[in-house]
């Protein structure tokens, strides 16, 4: 059974996504609320909750086959104004900087002959273009300094549930591994690979290009679950806005959206949209507005910091226009957790586990596709010495 270390582990998302053949001997994270949601899905046996840069090595057993960091993503985003991950000498000023400390551990295990074999990062579309694509670099470097080849890929999570979610997933492995050469590409996929990925490649240092590879994944078979399946007429944890509340957000849809919620109307179909509040600039004025869309692909969940980051949902069929928030057990699915994973209570705390995660489907391809043929061709030629 291959063996993980779990950071910034939130509700153990990695852990879903990885599944029975793995086992957790390590998982951490900074906030006590998403400690208990851990603890309550996974047990409590191999989690400290506590700020990584108090975590020593000998808190982490034996040789991990793969570490899985997500590591928080508020700086590299549109929200965090792209501040970045930072210096090491500067790191406390972001919430992204916790990097730094994470990646001490790796060099610590390293120094100790403990490295783990594979690393995965895993953040925001962002993290190509912060601090002017800085720092990707610096991951870029730290991976290379560290002797491992490492490539990246951006997977959208529309790929396997309906949810729209590009994250970057840096997988790095150690030079000593051997990796099939089926899993490597020559040249970048752009369903992998887009643009912004290649432009933030050609910054890197001549030694991190060295080490970079691109990897080779296949297309996953086309998702058949969709927005509308997931959203239920009965929900559970939330109410029904009243005909005053839902006239409102109409009130404040342009045109544009106004005429896609008449078209949801005229089809006579049952028709689910994710809505979002947003601010725009109109005539040199801040407006806001009620954005919807009805491709039948929510928009990305994002943490409850505000009102406005909270999605909203619109349900049209006929002449009749419904609308609420997202229901925990929703948002549950749209990240690819079953009905069993005991989510928080409290509206706001369910959420931000589930927008803060990782979107399991996602971490199951890697596993199969890339850690798992990896770990078995390493095992396969050991056993062979």
């Amino acid at each position: 059974m291959a063996t993980f270390y779990e950071f910034f582990a939130g509700g153990g998302m990695a852990r879903a996504g990885l599944g029975e053949g793995w086992s957790c001997t390590f998982a951490n994270d900074f906030s006590e609320m998403k400690g208990r949601v851990y603890g309550d899905n996974w047990g409590e046996d191999h989690l400290v909750v506590d700020d990584v840069a108090n975590i020593s090595t000998n808190q982490l057993p034996d040789v991990a086959d793969l570490a899985w960091a997500s590591f928080p993503c508020q700086d590299l985003s549109l929200a965090g104004n792209y501040v970045g991950i930072g210096h090491r000498a500067t790191k406390a000023k972001s919430r992204s900087g916790t990097f730094w400390p994470f990646w001490s551990l790796i060099k610590r295990l390293s120094e100790e002959q403990r490295a783990p074999k594979i690393i995965a990062l895993e953040n925001v579309y962002g993290v190509l273009r912060a601090n002017r694509g800085n720092d990707f670099k610096a991951i870029s470097s730290a991976f290379s300094g560290a002797g491992y080849r490492f490539g990246a890929m951006v997977i959208d999570a529309k790929h396997f549930l309906p949810q729209s979610r590009p994250r970057v997933f840096v997988v790095g492995v150690q030079r000593q591994v051997q990796i099939d050469q089926e899993q490597l590409a020559d040249h970048p996929n752009p369903v992998w690979h887009p643009k912004a990925l290649c432009e933030a490649f050609e910054l890197l240092s001549a030694e991190a290009k060295r080490k970079w590879v691109w990897w080779n994944l296949p297309i996953p078979p086309e998702r058949t679950l969709t927005f509308s399946d997931v959203v239920s007429d009965r929900p559970k944890g939330v109410t029904w806005h009243t005909r005053e509340q839902t006239g409102n957000l109409l009130s404040l849809m342009s045109a544009k959206n106004l005429e896609k919620v008449q078209i949801a109307k005229k089809s006579g179909e049952r028709t689910v949209g994710g809505l979002y509040r947003r601010t725009r600039i109109e005539d040199g004025e801040s407006v806001q507005r009620a954005e919807v869309r009805f491709d039948d692909v929510a928009g990305c969940l994002r943490t409850p910091t505000g009102g406005s980051s909270r999605q909203t949902i619109l349900v049209v069929k006929g002449n009749s226009v419904r609308s609420r928030l997202l229901a925990p057990l929703e948002a549950a699915k749209l990240m690819g957790l079953d009905e069993q994973f005991k989510l928080p209570k409290r509206y706001n705390d369910a959420y931000h586990v589930a927008g803060d995660g990782v979107a399991v489907p996602v971490v199951r391809y890697l596993a199969k596709n890339l850690f798992e043929p990896i770990l078995t061709a390493e095992q396969m030629s050991v056993a062979a010495e």
